[in-house]
């Protein structure tokens, strides 16, 4: 497939066959000349990158969630075959039916794993607040930072409702995914999406994106109550352009349930504000007046 200018593409993330090898990430820092990333251990999880950043284009997140035991529940007045939810098979199935799991289910725990990325908002902060245009919608409706103009301000840093983009320390600019933008030019797909072995991640037209999530969305919540489509209809940016299947709510990815883009209320803002500094004006003008009128 060769990216067409003028159609919006994007990324479709399946969380549900991620196995956390972080190739996604290797690739994105091969392709990017992304520095190193020598985070170590975070103490409270297996995942040693920690979150996006301007060195983590790419950030596989490794979510332990516990689930409920299959047996002892009979102590608490619930019946001892209570389903498990979203336990892992022993046979090593992803994402098996809610009951098929087994006392041995990896101690009570499972492992979320979502590869997270910039979502290419339709309406970006980003690129509202940037004083210096360095931050455009590029062809393929994808948010792109030019490096050689960028003045290192860091609005855009406060600004993403999404905590994606950041500023480096070696070079003072800002620095996030750029879907790629000069392999889009030339014809091939992200790297990322390129090297992912399981085609967890998926790159292509945002509006076949959505309906193939769609598709498996409804094949997965028959055993995933709780499964659900994120970044479609975030109504607070417009829609993104990275979609995620996950099993759980967004808040246990660390992705904000609601985000918003902070300018989205700047006309009412500077309303009020106008209004404020009337009432203010009146104030000290009608003060004034019955100074005036007491002196007489």
């Amino acid at each position: 497939m060769v990216p067409a200018a003028g159609r919006r593409y994007g990324f479709f993330t399946d969380t549900t066959v991620c196995i956390g090898c972080k190739a996604c990430e290797v690739a994105c820092k091969e392709w990017n000349a992304v520095p190193d990333h020598l985070g170590g251990f975070t103490g409270h999880s297996y995942d040693n990158t920690g979150e996006l950043g301007a060195n983590a284009w790419r950030h596989v997140a490794f979510v332990e969630q516990p689930v409920s035991p299959t047996v002892g529940l009979e102590w608490f007045d619930q019946p001892p075959d209570v389903a498990v939810q979203g336990a892992i098979d022993p046979s090593g199935e992803v994402g098996q039916p809610p009951g098929t799991g087994t006392e041995g289910d990896v101690g009570g725990i499972r492992l979320l794993m979502s590869s997270d990325v910039c979502k290419h908002c339709t309406s970006a902060a980003c690129v509202e607040v940037c004083p210096t245009g360095a931050l455009f919608y590029t062809e393929f409706d994808s948010v792109v930072v030019q490096d050689d103009i960028c003045n290192g301000c860091g609005y855009c840093v406060t600004a993403c409702p999404f905590g994606v983009i950041e500023r480096r320390e070696s070079d003072g600019g800002a620095h996030k995914c750029t879907l790629c933008y000069d392999r889009l030019k030339s014809g091939t797909q992200p790297a990322c999406a390129q090297s992912c072995p399981t085609d967890s991640i998926q790159f292509g037209p945002l509006d076949e994106l959505i309906e193939r999530a769609e598709n498996r969305l409804a094949r997965v919540s028959e055993y995933e109550p709780k499964a659900q489509l994120y970044g479609r209809d975030e109504e607070g940016v417009a829609g993104t352009g990275a979609l995620f299947l996950l099993l759980d709510d967004p808040e246990h990815y660390r992705l904000p349930p609601d985000p918003v883009t902070p300018t989205r209320n700047l006309g009412q803002m500077w309303r009020w504000a106008g209004i404020a500094a009337a009432a203010l004006a009146t104030g000290v003008l009608a003060s004034v007046g019955a100074g005036g009128a007491g002196g007489r």
